[in-house]
């Protein structure tokens, strides 16, 4: 069942989340309503890291300099 809940907002980031609701094709309403889902879950940002990606972790050893944009860059251009 929906509630109504009434909030006190700076008009600018009123105006700011209504763009960006409307950018993602959605209302102001069920994004601030997910946003909150996601805040009070369980699961949230509290999510457990999986094996597999710790076994992962730390298997690249790339130099301190290492410019991935300019490496992914010369491979495309090798592809294409």
């Amino acid at each position: 069942m929906d509630t109504k809940l009434t909030l006190k907002l700076e008009h600018a980031v009123i105006e700011k989340a209504k763009d960006y609701a409307r950018k993602q094709k959605t209302s102001l309403s069920r994004l601030i309503e997910n946003y909150l889902n996601h805040l009070t879950s369980e699961t949230g940002d509290d999510k457990e890291i999986t094996p597999l990606v710790k076994s992962l972790s730390g298997i690249l050893d790339l130099p301190a300099d290492f410019d991935h944009k300019k490496a992914y860059g010369e491979y495309l251009s090798k592809k294409y």
